[in-house]
Order: structure tokens, then C-alpha cells, then sequence
């Protein structure tokens, strides 16, 4: 059976339970949306994406915005699973925090567990975990607050970008080409308070693969309209492309295996994102994971679903599913 035939076998399945599943079975579900993050506004265009689609299944579904009102809820006993579509650190739902107050109150919920949502919202510990278990990622240079930028970027030689390890959505990231690019982000360097890393700029491609239990999607190849995939081309552009499957034949499931394989090392299960670059040479490289991916009409898990038959109200069950699938491993 081919990786396309094995996926679309294992997507079927997927639909096929989870078409079995009452709506009544899932109970009350709080759809946790925005927070305090940066990555609010998209964390609530994601969110009421989630609770239109639960609801037109018919799942007594209702919003939560932020980790405030959840402990509210929580504590009126209102609550019987989470699809956490939070984004982000810090008031967000991808740090490990939301997980470890869900599992205090024995409240199942989607994506990631603790260690998984905690790790890989670090960029730098998500690489040196890759790195110790063999598996590529892009050159880096660890940037402590308060330390020399400029000396990190030309220890790793330009290009790079400067990027904070513990933001998503392409907040505070900057793409050094030249010297006359530095200034800006030393003045962000400057009164950023957390850790940054300078990363070796990849210029032989663009791609995600999302992750659906143990299923690696199809891959997307993502070509930004200007120089790199910033926020206005991830969030505003509709002249971004994105064409799924990204690759074909033994690179294809090259990428999808290595992107499963990166997600599993990090500690992570259920749904998420895993972003790969590849080199000029042709290599694998992979560069982060995100444990709630966005469900934006921009977003990319949803695309390459849909490229297996899954559409976005499924796709949205088949991750609620999961919560009812037992502890975690």
C-alpha cells in the first residue's frame, strides 16, 4: 500500500469512528479561544471557526475566552472536555500551563499533553531534544537576555533570522540578510525580556505537515507572496500559495516521516503542526511545532485534510475525538 493509500485508509477510519460517536458523548464542551497571548486575534478567528463547526454537528458547545474564565467555568463543574484553540505563551494555551490545570480537574482536552505543550512552546529545548535523539534541525545560536545579538548573528554568519524561542504567529521575528538589518532587532533585543536565537536562514523551501493522531498529513508547500512567510502573509495575504501535497514519491514520505518522528520526540500525541524547511542540498530540517494550530480560513492543517477527504467539521470532530480516547500515555 502506498503512503497516499495508508493515509487516506487511516483517514477513513478516523471519519469512520468518529461518525459513530453521538454528539451527546462529548457532554459540555468549552472551546477555549483568545487569552492574553500575542497571538489573541487569530486564537479567536480559529476559535469561532471550532464552535460553528462543533455546532452544526449538533455538540453542545460553547465559548470560553481565556484561562481566566475557564477556572470559572471549571469551577462551576460546567465543563466536561476542552478543545483548546488558545495560541501562544503567557495567556496562551500552548505552554503546558492549560494542560496542567485541566489535568488537576480531570478535564480531558485536546492536542499535546504538559510536557509536549511546554516543550515545544521553547524553540531552543525543542532543538536540543531533536538534536539528542539524531534528528536534523537548522543551525542555531542561543541568545540570552541581556546578551550581545549582534555577536550571535555573526557567530552563525549571515543570512539568519532573530527570533524570540518561546512566541509563535512570526511575532518578534526578524530576517537579517545584511548588516542593515541588525539595528531593528537589537532594538528589539533590547527590551525583549526572554530568551532569543539567532537560526540559520533555509532558502530551499517551505513546508508544514500537520498531525492528526498517528497519521502525518499531507504536506503543504508554503510560497510567500514577498520574501519570507510573515504575519501579514500567514494571516491577511490571499496571494500566499500553498499547494498540497507539497512534494511527491520518496520525498514526500521522507518529510511526513521525519515530521511524525520530530513530533513524537518532542513528547507530544494527538493533533498538531510540525514546520520543515528544507535545505538547498536537499535535506530535512525540522524547525518547530505547534501544538494548537490555527484554524483560520488561512491555516494549513484544515488544507491538507481536505486533500484526504476530510473536511474542516470533521476534521474538527476527529480532534475532539480523541479526548475520549482515555488517559494519555
Amino acid at each position: 500500500m502506498s503512503l497516499d493509500a495508508a493515509s487516506r485508509a487511516a483517514i477513513d477510519a478516523v471519519k469512520a469512528r468518529t461518525a459513530a460517536i453521538a454528539p451527546s458523548a462529548f457532554g459540555r464542551v468549552a472551546v477555549l479561544m483568545g487569552g492574553t497571548s500575542a497571538e489573541r486575534e487569530v486564537s479567536l478567528d480559529s476559535g469561532r471557526n471550532v464552535l460553528d463547526a462543533l455546532r452544526a454537528r449538533g455538540v453542545d458547545a460553547f465559548a470560553v475566552d481565556g484561562i481566566a474564565a475557564l477556572r470559572e467555568q471549571l469551577a462551576k463543574s460546567g465543563v466536561d472536555r476542552v478543545f483548546n484553540i488558545l495560541h501562544g505563551n503567557r495567556g496562551g494555551g500552548e505552554d503546558g500551563i492549560v494542560q496542567g490545570l485541566l489535568e488537576a480537574h480531570g478535564v480531558p482536552y485536546t492536542g499535546p499533553g504538559v510536557l509536549g505543550s511546554a516543550l515545544t512552546m521553547d524553540k531552543i529545548r525543542t532543538k536540543q531534544v531533536w538534536m539528542a535523539e539524531g534528528l536534523p534541525t537548522a543551525r542555531f545560536v542561543r541568545i540570552a537576555p541581556g546578551a550581545e545579538l549582534a555577536a550571535a548573528v555573526h557567530a552563525l554568519g549571515l543570512p539568519v533570522f532573530v527570533k524570540p524561542s518561546t512566541e509563535g504567529s512570526s511575532v518578534g521575528v526578524f530576517r537579517i540578510a545584511s548588516e542593515t538589518d541588525l539595528p531593528s532587532a537589537i532594538a528589539f533585543a533590547r527590551t525583549y525580556p526572554g530568551e532569543l536565537l539567532a537560526e540559520q536562514m533555509i532558502t530551499g523551501g517551505e513546508y508544514t505537515v500537520g498531525i492528526l493522531g498517528g497519521v502525518a498529513l499531507p504536506s503543504v508547500r508554503i510560497v510567500p507572496p514577498g520574501d519570507w512567510y510573515d504575519y501579514h502573509a500567514k494571516y491577511v495575504s490571499d496571494d500566499t500559495q500553498y499547494h498540497c501535497p507539497g512534494l511527491e514519491g520518496e520525498d514526500e514520505a521522507a518529510i511526513r516521516a521525519l515530521a511524525l518522528a520530530g513530533f513524537r520526540a518532542a513528547g507530544c500525541s494527538g493533533w498538531g503542526r510540525v514546520d520543515v524547511m528544507r535545505h538547498a542540498d536537499g535535506r530535512f530540517l525540522l524547525m518547530e511545532i505547534n501544538t494548537a494550530p490555527g484554524m483560520t480560513s488561512h491555516s494549513l492543517v484544515p488544507k491538507a485534510a481536505r486533500v484526504l477527504g476530510l473536511g474542516f467539521e470533521d476534521l474538527c470532530l476527529a480532534i475532539l475525538a480523541q479526548t475520549l480516547e482515555g488517559p494519555r500515555a
